[in-house]
């Protein structure tokens, strides 16, 4: 079992030039040595159920990617107002949650919501909607945004150059860890969590601390609720580590985090 846990880190890993990693003023991570964010997609029951209580119950924050279109945003608003007023981001998943039907494997996708087919001005106007209804339920202005599937491109552009100054960053899909020097805010890594053990996710953290740099994850389902789903004790395995190691690891909101890498960068 070991070797396999070492092998998922290993593949994880190799997104990431470790030894090109420069052992960097240590400020951009709020004077730790590295910063982990803890990102959750999709609005889904399971995220009031099972994430908000695991995280207050040892006092971090998490970063949850909204659809606004979808029934748990207007069947438990008063929880997701509660959420963020406790210090959670409420960041944009999209209104609709288009992803790109053309791809291979997305028979699934609905004709309606079909990135290929969508203009740039259309995808660029939903999100902006979604942006209204979050502030309506956070009262803020500064957010993160997640591309829905990973997508990128209409038409081969990418349509987040045009919704550049709306938000402090995008968080995509591709993993690795990076150094605030190497993040793209416009496609931020993360590590996609699916039925992963807990060794997986603290080993990946201990190489940031290591290597002094940013390590998001990416959950659908946290014990059930999704198709994408991670084990409930790994997780509550993986906010025990980093409880444990506050100290030494910097556990805030992506709109935290880009903040500080953008002011890193612009220097």
């Amino acid at each position: 079992m070991k070797k396999l846990y070492a092998g998922f880190v290993a593949a994880a890993l190799a997104f990431t030039n470790i030894s090109a990693v420069p052992q960097q003023g240590l400020k951009v991570w709020n004077n730790k040595q590295c910063a982990v964010v803890l990102t959750y997609d999709d609005a889904v029951d399971i995220d009031l159920d099972n994430v908000v209580p695991a995280l207050d119950s040892v006092k971090l924050k998490g970063t949850f990617y909204i659809i606004g279109s979808s029934p748990v945003i207007n069947n438990r608003m008063e929880l997701w107002r509660k959420a963020a007023k406790e210090g959670h981001e409420l960041g944009n998943h999209a209104l609709f949650h288009p992803c790109d039907g053309s791809q291979p494997g997305r028979s699934w996708v609905s004709p309606d919501h079909d990135l290929s087919k969508y203009t740039i001005g259309r995808a660029v106007d939903e999100i902006r909607a979604n942006n209204v209804l979050l502030k309506a339920i956070d009262g803020k202005n500064e957010r993160t945004f997640a591309y829905p599937c990973g997508d990128l491109k209409i038409g081969g552009v990418d349509f987040y150059t045009a919704l550049r100054k709306d938000f402090a960053g995008a968080r995509g899909v591709t993993g690795g860890l990076q150094s605030a020097a190497q993040v793209d805010l416009d496609n931020i890594n993360s590590f996609t969590i699916q039925n992963q053990p807990a060794d997986y996710m603290i080993n990946l953290v201990k190489k940031a601390q290591e290597t002094h740099t940013l390590c998001v994850f990416l959950f659908h389902g946290v014990g059930g609720g999704h198709s994408i789903n991670e084990d409930r004790t790994a997780h509550a395995k993986l906010l025990q580590y980093l409880k444990a190691h506050e100290k030494d690891i910097w556990i805030a909101p992506m709109v935290d985090v880009a903040r500080n890498i953008k002011a890193e960068q612009g220097k």
